[in-house]
């Protein structure tokens, strides 16, 4: 395999901030102070949050159309999303903070999503299509405060896109690419994707339709000599309404349809080891809401509600159907006293079915208070509480305590911050009835998170900070021919590094490093090293050009042949990316070159991964 040497990369990294931090001056780029939601709920100043909020604008979506929405948010700081370098429809592992897919949360438009009849209960960003996103959040560590179960290492807030102020508009994008492995560079088109969305606003209402569809042909899941290939097919149906029924009062709705079908590898008897197969995988979501929201003078009231329904089928020697219903209503009422105080109180309920032998459910109702204080000499304050009330495993209270203080600084400010929180994780119903390994006996997983960290910020384009992330798991669930509850608690630490920086007029530099160590316990496919990296450049106001580079260090993975743990070797890619406007900013054509040197590793033992791929994409705005 070939190796890059990822020091001399950090190293270079390191010295271009400092460059960007002697050229900034001359620059006299001005940027707004950038607002932050997700860690308290409300519009609040980045300067008054006690977390490095990861915020993924419209403008960094544009710039990386073509990527899958799990592959933008692997680029970010303490996140490892497995699979999302493999073939398509390979299962997804969100290793945040060294943690698993079942301790973190997703949110669409500030609703909760996930699935109650999957091992993890957790979200599948494969349903997903980038090209209806708007922006997204991230906040790591504890927040079970405000969001409830499962939000113990990592929240994702994704915003769909609004409807224009326009009386009609509409996009169409599609992009044509390659699929191929390291081994077989033939450059035929096996890629497609295609989104298509008309939107508006007449009078008081609102309204936004779109419909895509992603279509991945050419390489097998299984590495092997003989490979098959295995077809990923998706299609993703969305409606939005909006209506204002006076200044205070408004209520929107929504709908989603979201499928995809893959072809994928598995275990084959009488051998049971991994190899190609004609195996099946489906997944399809059905979610509908409503959400009315009431402004008064210093606060609102809102309610988001919504129903999904999930059907999931595998098609193998061990198939199985999965069927699952759940209701979720989160209702809560914000306000802000003086300027300084910003409370929001609330009730999440959720109510879980899933069917297996026997139709399975489990509800929560969960009141929450939380409460931000921002003074005017640097002090902010977060803190807050919930009481889980779980219908299987009684009453449980989380917590949370958040303080940071900043300063002025050289037209910015620095800021230091810490934090301590307490996450509950109940085990999901798959865990307790499911069809393979069940326990009803488990106990629900508790979770300590400690934070501390340094931001530097700079308006005139340099930001910089550390965070130092220490969690201890009791109760950790793990496999071991059933499910069942460590008998020794798990500790996870490290350290997150962030900068970006307008190096000269147009050049953007954004870099960040993780350290994960497991102290306590055993982690499979958790890197102790990672590091990104991308160098941007606008040409002009219409053109635009990157490059990208990600460093994954080595990590431990299970051989199943004999169950015997491996280490995996450490890898390096570089991604090209370059776009131009036409007409007025209202075409765009693109193109991208991942794995320029087409690097050849393992992400996950024994499966296939992509070698060098071409994409060429159109988007036009009317």
């Amino acid at each position: 395999m070939k190796k890059l040497n990822v020091f001399g990369v950090l190293c270079f990294g390191i010295s271009m901030v400092g460059f960007a931090q002697q050229q900034i001056d001359s620059t006299k780029v001005e940027q707004l102070d950038e607002v932050v939601v997700t860690d308290s709920r409300f519009k609040l100043k980045r300067e008054n949050s006690g977390k490095t909020v990861i915020k993924i604008s419209k403008q960094e979506i544009e710039n990386n159309q073509g990527r899958t929405i799990s592959e933008l948010i692997n680029t970010k700081s303490g996140i490892e999303i497995n699979g999302s370098r493999s073939a398509e429809g390979n299962n997804l592992g969100y290793y945040v903070r060294g943690g698993n897919n079942r301790q973190v949360l997703v949110l669409i438009d500030g609703i909760q999503v996930n699935d109650p009849s999957i091992v993890a209960n957790d979200f599948d960003l494969r349903l997903l299509d980038l090209n209806t996103v708007e922006s997204i959040e991230i906040i790591k560590g504890a927040a079970s405060t405000l969001y409830g179960n499962a939000a113990a290492t990592a929240v994702i807030n994704i915003t769909t896109k609004k409807a224009s102020n326009e009386t009609i508009s509409g996009s169409f994008l599609t992009v044509v690419g390659t699929n191929q492995t390291q081994d077989d560079l033939n450059y035929n088109g096996s890629s497609f994707t295609n989104n298509v969305s008309v939107n508006g606003s007449l009078n008081k209402f609102s309204y936004l339709a779109s419909f895509g569809n992603r279509y991945v042909d050419g390489i097998s899941a299984a590495k092997s000599e003989n490979p098959e290939k295995d077809p990923f097919s998706r299609y993703n149906s969305n409606v939005k309404l909006g209506y204002e029924l006076s200044d205070a009062f408004e209520i929107s709705a929504f709908f989603s349809h979201d499928k995809f079908k893959t072809d994928i590898d598995g275990f084959p008897a009488p051998t049971y080891t991994f190899a190609d197969t004609n195996d099946k995988y489906i997944s399809e979501q059905s979610r509908f809401g409503l959400a009315p929201k009431f402004d008064y003078k210093n606060g609102s009231f809102q309610v988001n509600a919504a129903f999904s329904k999930i059907n999931r089928e595998t098609i193998s020697d061990f198939s199985t159907t999965n069927e699952a219903e759940s209701i979720v209503v989160d209702a809560f009422n914000k306000y802000v006293f003086d300027n300084e105080f910003y409370t929001i109180v609330g009730v999440n309920y959720g109510d879980y079915k899933s069917l297996f032998s026997t139709e399975e459910s489990f509800t929560n109702t969960d009141p929450y208070l939380n409460v931000v204080y921002v003074s005017d000499f640097g002090l902010n304050l977060n803190a807050g509480g919930r009481l889980n009330n779980h219908s299987e495993y009684g009453s449980n209270f989380v917590y949370s305590l958040n303080p940071s203080y900043s300063v002025p600084l050289n037209n910015g400010y620095a800021k230091v911050f810490g934090s301590y929180a307490t996450s509950f994780i109940a085990p999901n119903l798959s865990q307790l009835f499911g069809f393979f390994g069940a326990n009803p006996d488990l106990e629900p997983e508790e979770n300590k998170t400690i934070e501390a960290g340094l931001e530097l910020n700079n308006k005139n384009g340099f930001r910089v900070n550390g965070v130092y992330f220490n969690r201890k798991e009791e109760n950790t669930i793990i496999y071991a021919a059933t499910y069942e509850n460590a008998a020794t608690n798990a500790t996870v630490h490290g350290f997150e590094f962030e900068a970006e920086a307008n190096v000269i007029k147009n050049l953007t530099i954004n870099a960040n490093y993780t350290f994960t160590e497991v102290k306590d316990g055993e982690r499979l496919r958790v890197p102790k090293h990672k590091a990104n990296a991308s160098l941007g450049y606008n040409f002009s106001k219409t053109t635009y050009a990157s490059v990208n580079y990600q460093f994954v260090g080595s990590r431990t993975d299970t051989d199943f042949s004999n169950y015997q743990n491996v280490e995996l070797d450490s890898f390096s890619l570089f991604d090209l990316y370059f776009s131009h406007k036409l007409i007025k900013n209202k075409v765009k054509l693109f193109t991208s070159v991942t794995n320029i040197f087409n690097e050849d590793y393992f992400e996950i033992l024994g499966y296939t991964t992509k070698g060098r791929n071409v994409n060429l994409g159109l988007n036009i705005n009317l």
